[in-house]
């Protein structure tokens, strides 16, 4: 072979990169230390994790073998390349698996308007794949003195009718912030519950020179598989010639608005933000007639250019971080109500694209021009090692809805990403058999170490329930069983008894939850399981007395 050549090989193979292919701790493709995100693996995983890399070092020292024997530099390149093919192939035992999610969103300014019967089309149920999580803001939700405070105290009817519409379905509600008519709901199917931590939401208000919460931001963040995402409600200032007084508000609110947590205390810090809302950006310049024309005739694209919100994108860095999808739907303001028609009369205010979903994936880090220790393809580690990618699906309005002035908005879309962990920190399960007529016994097994606080408490929730705090009846976590701060506890079991007077009388599918304070979310599940009908049941009335198999 030429001796030239092989020169050229072994000049880029590097002593780091045979450090990389011989230490078996260490990642061939990222040159990381491997760390281990599951402490429940199984150990089949760790041996055929082993048998793989031996298979690339096998692969990649044939490959340096075989140049030897090579008598041309295009022998060499063609055996060079079916090895290679050989050894990437290899590389992908490496990765862990990444999992796509599906989330639903939707915005709707409504007007003070009382929700309608049905949204089973504004959530869009039964498409498939099935849906995730579904995130919710709405706007000018109907905040009178009187109404506002009742709503402190009971649920708001906004809130009641998507919880008795997704709870059925196995949905439960995660995280909710409202300030005035600004309202912010999450959900996420059951089995995602132990996967969403550190929830934490705030609010900004920009109205009336930041003292009044008609306008302003509500955001949720949270940990989802460990991946830190952050939902942005916003309800900007109106009118047309408002347009940079809305894009200094949406810049005031993510430069100031900050979460009680340690890590991605602003919104722009999490991985993955989602902004939407009430944007209030209009279409300027054009006139009513042309608008209308183009509307009617489906030919939207005329529009697009002056549109707001994309002119400003153009002109202010910050915005051009967020991706949004085209606008192939019409206008969603202003409409009479009950109806599709645009509003005729009074103000005759243009129709304008003022509800929007946008989102942004954080940028990775690019190092200062002035530091050259740094490489100029410098990345941000874990956005390398645990990915996130984002995918628009759908983004649309429902002109079905007439409540409001406004037509809602909504976009679907898929998260595909690597888990940073998929083991609950706490196990939960019940003990033999339940029922109302004797005292029942939970286990319950902490399996990493966390933060927790003697208001932790274990719930039973009927399956089908709403919230967190939707339960039958709870235990309180007992002081003396809980960990230190520091305290490595894997895999530590400790035994809850439940006063017989506690449990629900009738029979039924429960669940047991562990709740912490300190996250502000159920961090453990058991598997559902039946309470049995209690004989105290029939003796109270209940139910019927059964009698040779029949109810009587």
């Amino acid at each position: 072979m030429d001796g030239g050549l092989r020169r050229t090989l072994l000049s880029q193979w590097t002593f780091e990169d045979s450090r990389k292919l011989v230490d078996p701790k260490m990642d061939f493709l990222t040159g990381r230390a491997r760390t281990r995100s599951d402490s429940a693996a199984s150990g089949a995983s760790t041996s055929s994790s082993s048998s793989s890399r031996m298979l690339l070092r096998q692969k990649l020292a044939q490959l340096l073998s075989r140049i030897d024997d090579m008598s041309s530099e295009d022998e060499a390149s063609e055996e060079m390349s079916r090895t290679l093919d050989d050894a990437f192939q290899l590389c992908s035992c490496f990765a862990p698996p990444t999992h796509a999610f599906r989330l639903h969103m939707v915005t709707w300014n409504v007007a003070t308007a009382e929700p309608p019967d049905d949204v089973t089309s504004l959530l869009q149920l039964d498409v498939q794949p099935p849906t995730d999580l579904y995130v919710i803001g709405l706007q000018e939700v109907c905040a009178t003195p009187v109404r506002f405070i009742s709503d402190l105290i009971v649920e708001d009817s906004w809130s009641h009718i998507f919880m008795d519409t997704l709870a059925p379905r196995g949905f439960i509600k995660v995280a909710a912030v409202r300030m005035q008519g600004l309202l912010l709901l999450v959900f996420a199917k059951q089995s995602h519950l132990p996967y969403i931590r550190d929830i934490h939401s705030t609010y900004t208000r920009t109205g009336i020179f930041g003292y009044w919460g008609n306008k302003g931001a509500v955001s949720v963040r949270f940990s989802f598989y460990g991946h830190k995402v952050c939902f942005l409600n916003c309800h900007l200032a109106a009118h047309m010639s408002h347009a940079l007084q809305r894009v200094d508000e949406i810049e005031h609110i993510l430069e100031t608005q900050e979460f009680d947590t340690d890590d991605a205390r602003r919104v722009l810090d999490h991985k993955l933000v989602f902004w939407f809302g009430d944007l209030n950006f209009r279409i300027a310049d054009h006139g009513l007639h042309f608008l209308r024309s183009s509307i009617n005739g489906g030919r939207l694209n005329l529009l697009w250019s002056k549109d707001q919100l994309l002119t400003m994108k153009k002109k202010e860095a910050f915005l051009q971080e967020f991706e949004e999808g085209p606008l192939n739907f019409k206008p969603t303001y202003k409409f009479s109500r009950n109806s599709d028609a645009y509003e005729l009369g009074g103000k005759k205010r243009k129709p304008a694209w003022t509800d929007r979903i946008l989102w942004r994936v954080k940028p990775k880090n690019v190092p200062s021009e002035d530091d050259d220790d740094k490489l100029s393809t410098a990345t941000d580690d874990s956005l390398d090692e645990y990915p996130l990618v984002v995918n628009q699906d759908k983004y649309t309005s429902d002109m079905s809805y007439g409540v409001s002035d406004h037509k809602p908005v909504m976009a679907s879309f898929s998260l595909e990403l690597r888990k940073h962990f998929d083991t609950p920190l706490v196990h939960v399960s019940p003990e033999g058999v339940w029922s109302a007529d004797q005292d029942a016994l939970l286990n319950y097994t902490v399996q990493e170490d966390f933060l927790s606080s003697t208001w932790d408490w274990i719930g039973l929730y009927k399956v089908g329930f709403k919230s967190s705090s939707d339960y039958e009846t709870f235990v309180w976590v007992r002081e003396d069983e809980l960990p230190e701060i520091d305290e490595v506890i894997q895999h530590v079991g400790c035994q809850i008894s439940v006063d017989k007077d506690d449990i629900p009388l009738l029979g039924g599918q429960y669940v047991l939850g562990y709740y912490s304070t300190n996250m502000q979310s159920i961090i453990g599940l058991s598997a559902n399981f039946q309470i049995l009908e209690s004989k105290r049941a029939v003796m109270e009335g209940l139910v019927p007395e059964n009698i040779n198999g029949l109810r009587k």
